[in-house]
């Protein structure tokens, strides 16, 4: 078994090192320990993993699909000042065009800027969706096999 010093390196050196370092660390504990409670332990450290590596995640997700809808919001503000606007003055076409352009033109910038933020935000909020997955899964995949050379090394 690898000293205390070696397993606290090995949990500082990244998230898998995390999950290792916690098997280790319940058999140097507790050399009897069942390979339940071994798989219950490697199972906890890479849960505390995952919501680490989470995190951020959800707020990504939320600015990508808030983002438009308060673009949206900003147009329909925008459209129902311009044709407040227009309204008033009692003769049809009394309004002034120049007006009612520059009204609609703000209005749909409104739009615009919801996209530009949502755009990029949804395109990050994926690739890092793919990467937290497919390193969860390599976590998993290593937890497992370590479990089973653990367990190999136990039995005679």
């Amino acid at each position: 078994m690898p000293s205390p010093d070696v397993v606290r390196q090995l949990e500082q050196n990244s998230a898998l090192g995390e999950v290792l370092a916690s098997g280790l660390r319940a058999l140097n504990a507790n050399p009897r320990t069942s390979d339940d409670d071994l798989h219950a332990t490697l199972e906890g450290a890479g849960r505390v993993v995952a919501h680490r590596l989470e995190r951020y995640l959800s707020a990504l997700a939320t600015i990508a699909s808030a983002a438009p809808l308060l673009g949206l919001l900003g147009t329909v503000i925008g459209m129902i000042e311009i044709f407040g606007s227009q309204a008033g003055g009692g003769a049809a076409g009394a309004g002034n065009p120049a007006q009612l352009a520059q009204g609609i033109s703000t209005a749909l910038y409104n739009t615009a800027f919801g996209l530009i933020v949502a755009i990029p935000t949804l395109i990050f909020w994926r690739y890092f969706r793919g990467r937290v997955d497919a390193y969860l899964l390599t976590l998993e995949l290593a937890g497992e096999r370590f479990l089973r050379h653990l367990k190999s090394l136990r039995r005679p």
